[in-house]
Order: structure tokens, then sequence, then C-alpha cells
């Protein structure tokens, strides 16, 4: 019996309007699009020609969203089999493959391992995990100097930021709250 699928919205750029499909039961919760609306007006300044980071990417639309948005490259990473088919076949139905890459595997040792930095990372894992605490930890030595963090959260439950992170903007919707970040080493300005 074949798993229904979950359609999602491509809201601005490029790809504008195109629907992506993506594993509904596989617990997966892409960012709604109000909400991607405001974190792509947030990020306006920055996403052109930008290296881009889906960290935990489930249904890939944050990453979908920033190639639409012009992008340079996004790398997808997901521990899923099905998500990240289903990745790989949206970037194949856009016609964005040579701007993109999934990587099947745990976001964590991807972070400890790639070779690669990015500008923007979008960092949603999985509610009431304890991967957003060692991401954190983690994910300097992937950043660009000139870098923005985007982390979705449960509403009431901020993270606790290492040092050298830096909130920039915050909101809420329902019972998520999500905020854009920036990093720097302790002691450095903020970029």
């Amino acid at each position: 019996m074949r798993r229904p699928l979950g359609r999602l919205r491509i809201i601005g750029g490029e790809y504008r309007s195109r629907l992506i499909d993506f594993d509904a039961d596989a617990g997966v919760r892409p960012t709604p699009d109000r909400v991607r609306q405001t974190v792509f007006d947030w990020l306006n300044l920055v996403i052109d020609g930008s290296s881009v980071l889906d960290l935990f990417a489930g249904s890939g639309a944050l990453g979908l969203e920033a190639v639409s948005r012009g992008a340079a490259q996004a790398s997808f990473v997901e521990t899923g089999a099905k998500q990240a088919e289903d990745i790989r076949s949206a970037i194949a139905k856009l016609g964005a493959a040579a701007r993109c890459e999934v990587i099947r595997g745990d976001g964590i040792g991807f972070l400890r391992s790639t070779m690669n930095r990015f500008e923007v990372v979008f960092v949603d894992p999985p509610y009431d995990s304890p991967l957003l605490a060692s991401t954190l930890a983690n994910l300097p030595r992937v950043l660009k100097e000139m870098n923005r963090i985007y982390l979705e959260w449960p509403k009431g439950k901020p993270p606790v930021l290492p040092a050298g992170y830096s909130l920039l903007k915050e909101k809420a919707a329902g019972q998520v709250s999500y905020g854009l970040f920036t990093y720097a080493p302790p002691g450095e300005q903020p970029p």
C-alpha cells in the first residue's frame, strides 16, 4: 500500500507556485508558508548567491525555497531514506540538480566531517530531541564569517545558546517559535 503524500508550495522566486511532494506519514512537518515568507523576508539581503545548508531537511522546504530565491548552492542533510529520495525527486522536478546535493546521513556527523562552509543554515531538528544542543555546539566549524542561522523550537522552550550566538529576529506562529541568529567567535563582533 502506498503511503500518502503531502504537498508544499514554493512561495517565492524562480520556482514560485511549484508543488513539491513529501512523505506525510513519516512525521515530516514542513515549515508553513507564512513562516517561510517571514524567514525569507529576513534573509532577503543575504540569500542571493549564498551557500545554504538545510540540516535535518525533512521535506527540504527551506533549502528549496532558498534555491528558488537565488542561493548559489544548497546542501540537504536528512537521515530518512524516503525523505532524502523525495528531496532528490523535488530537485530533479525543479531542474535544480546543478545547485543542490542531498546527503543521506546524520546531521551532527555531517557537521563534524564536511569541509564545506555555509552562509545560511536552516536548523529544524525533530522536536523534543537532544539534537539542537549538539548541533549548536558543532555548527560554528561550518559557518562562513558572514552567516545567518534559522532555528525553530517549541513555543515556550527557547534553545540554550552557546557563547557566540546572537539573536537578530524572533517570532512565533501557533506552537512554534522561530528566530534568525548569527554567530561570531566569543569576543568578536557579530557579522
